[in-house]
């Protein structure tokens, strides 16, 4: 919550970072136009709701800063809520400018529009076994497991978490255990609330949208883990909580689990992702999303990182690097 960053980080570079982040949405939404537009990009509203009464003080406080910055966001009340939803709750706030998109669709078409467009050549299932440098050019020399060799002036490490390179520099992650599931279509849901993606405050949360073919993508439960589940019924257990959440808000509608699976997630200590250059290796740079948020990030950590290797200062670079002052606080 912006709230609470802004207590981690101070007020100004907080609204500075959710401004970045805002801007990485649409700018997400231009990219997914390159791959013919198949990306499933939709712009949306999100609701986030008070678990219970406890909540609401917090909750009134983000949309007060919100508002105050001139973020698109609005309060319900407890009978605003139930007019346009099938459930009551103590609060909730809905912020405009937020989007979806299907991952598997994007990265595809954005690989794709740079091979079409820009002659990228792209080498999947490729593994890197050795890195180094030449002393006196400084050029990276990096090595395939097939005995190829790569020659870069600039490398970017953009692995989601922090690398062996780095062995150990960064504040160590915590990672967890999370789960998702697809549900069969739901047309009627679908047709009334397809605009919003919902959000709760408690924690482990309880998220949900609906997909292009009108079903609803739920997750959840997320537990401090790094072990993942040995049996089919663990899942489908798990699952059902999940799903349980979902009738809990629409319990008329008749769901079942199409699809389930979980999976583990590193989630940075402060809560944001490590974006910036090696402060011991000139030309190697990372864009380590971390997180739920890792989209978003990533977005935001290509153009930083462009600003980086192209010689330009970015307003956000000293908030995400790898070296920030913000870490002495976690």
């Amino acid at each position: 919550m912006l709230c609470d960053l802004a207590d981690q980080i101070g007020e100004g570079n907080a609204v500075q970072f959710y401004k970045g982040c805002k801007l990485a949405v649409e700018q997400i939404g231009e990219l997914a136009e390159l791959g013919s537009g198949k990306a499933e990009y939709v712009w949306q509203s999100s609701l986030y709701y008070a678990s219970t009464e406890q909540d609401v003080p917090k909750l009134k406080k983000e949309y007060e800063l919100l508002n105050r910055h001139l973020f698109e966001v609005e309060y319900l009340e407890p009978e605003q809520i139930s007019a346009r939803f099938p459930f009551h709750k103590p609060g909730a706030i809905v912020t405009h400018g937020d989007a979806s998109v299907n991952p598997f669709r994007f990265v595809h078409g954005l690989i794709d529009a740079a091979v079409n467009r820009f002659e990228l050549a792209v080498y999947e299932q490729t593994d890197l076994v050795n890195h180094s440098s030449e002393p006196n050019s400084g050029a990276h020399i990096l090595q395939t497991s097939a005995g190829h060799e790569v020659l870069a002036k600039h490398v970017i490490y953009a692995v989601g978490y922090e690398p062996e390179e780095l062995r150990g520099k960064l504040v160590k992650s915590v990672m967890n255990r999370t789960y998702a599931l697809v549900t069969n279509p739901q047309p009627e849901l679908y047709e009334a609330f397809s605009p919003y993606l919902f959000w709760e405050t408690a924690r482990p949360y309880f998220y949900m949208r609906f997909s292009e073919d009108k079903r609803i993508i739920a997750g959840g439960g997320d537990e401090q883990t790094k072990e993942l589940l040995t049996s089919e019924s663990q899942l489908k257990k798990e699952a059902a909580k999940v799903l349980s959440c979902i009738q809990a808000l629409f319990p008329s509608i008749e769901a079942s689990i199409d699809y389930a699976w979980h999976a583990t997630f590193a989630l940075s200590c402060d809560g944001l992702p490590f974006i910036g250059a090696d402060p011991n290796w000139s030309g190697v740079y990372y864009c380590l999303g971390y997180g739920g948020n890792g989209t978003v990030y990533s977005m935001m950590g290509a153009h930083i990182l462009h600003h980086l290797i192209t010689g330009r200062d970015h307003l956000l670079a000293s908030i995400v690097a790898l070296d920030r002052p913000s870490l002495l606080n976690v």
